[in-house]
């Protein structure tokens, strides 16, 4: 079943990078809603916010899940008939994962002009949004250098620089560790994020924070590169984002760690990076300073106080 194979690979990040977790749950959303065979609108719409809940349930940190699901779910509100539901649903859907990725590309444009010749340039994580901009300041003839982190302990810095390798981009590749010891060289930092807050702190890979304090630390500016459905309307209300914990064996074998009864391993996925370590993210929407995060969740994301615990909430017709 797509709905179910989708979220369990989102779940087990064989499908990872928070656009491409979003799109993907649009698109499940998407041929489920086709694949239903109910002509009761009750049932169809209970089906969905299951379907829904599962998807939004999968990775608690990434916010471009729970808003690409919202979006999509929002459609169904007007819906008076099954086939007008699917039709909702699928249209959305599509809407959305074309907006994703053109959002991306407007991120490069906008990202590029922030590169300059000669500048050494340190990224961090698998981020499509970040890549694009490095890829388009590349194609528009730009010549720079990049440093890529390794990411332990899922690696996702190998696909960063596979991506780099085959757009012709000269890389250094560095463990994570190494970051303060080459950062008086960087000029810039280019990260992309998982979620950003109404204060504009930005929650991303771990060791993204780390990293952001040796930038600030060396008066290097430090960017992110966001589409705006991962902006978190939640945290208006002071929710906090869930700091996802996956299992201790991606740090250590299980053969290793029953050998050693006294450890306990801590494998955070994601830090959280506060604002005034940010000087700037890049949406596609444009460049704002972290402190104007608030904008984009009310007029972009379409988010106001009212419409806060009605996620996935949707009027059964009678």
């Amino acid at each position: 079943m797509v709905l179910t194979d989708t979220a369990d690979k989102i779940k087990s990040m064989e499908i990872r990078g928070a656009g491409r977790i979003a799109r993907a749950a649009a698109l499940a959303l998407s041929g489920h809603a086709e694949s239903l065979e109910s002509n009761d609108l009750n049932s169809f719409l209970d089906e969905m916010k299951r379907a829904a809940d599962l998807l939004a349930g999968t990775r608690p940190t990434a916010v471009s899940l729970p808003n690409a699901v919202n979006i999509v779910m929002a459609s169904l509100s007007q819906a008076t008939t099954v086939p007008e539901a699917k039709l909702a649903i699928v249209t959305k859907a599509r809407e959305f994962i074309q907006s994703s990725k053109h959002a991306v590309e407007r991120i490069g444009k906008i990202g590029a002009r922030h590169i300059s010749n000669g500048d050494i340039i340190l990224t961090h994580c698998n981020s499509e949004a970040a890549l694009a901009c490095l890829i388009e300041a590349h194609r528009s003839g730009k010549v720079f250098t990049v440093f890529a982190t390794e990411v332990r302990p899922r690696n996702q810095g190998h696909l960063t620089i596979r991506v780099l390798n085959e757009a012709g981009i000269k890389t250094n590749f560095i463990v994570d560790s190494a970051v303060r010891s080459f950062i008086n060289d960087i000029d810039l930092v280019i990260t992309g994020a998982d979620a950003v807050t109404v204060n504009g702190a930005v929650v991303n890979k771990i060791g993204t924070s780390q990293i952001a304090l040796a930038a600030h630390e060396a008066r290097t500016n430090f960017v992110v590169a966001a589409e705006t459905y991962k902006f978190a309307p939640r945290t208006i209300l002071g929710e906090l984002i869930e700091i996802e914990e996956r299992p201790p064996d991606e740090v250590l074998p299980d053969e290793i760690a029953k050998s050693l009864p006294y450890i306990t391993v801590r494998n955070p996925v994601f830090d959280v990076t506060p604002a005034e370590y940010v000087d700037l993210i890049i949406t596609e929407s444009g460049a704002i300073p972290p402190q104007m995060a608030y904008i984009i969740i009310r007029d972009y994301l379409g988010w106001d106080i009212s419409e806060f615990g009605k996620e996935f909430d949707i009027d059964h017709h009678d």
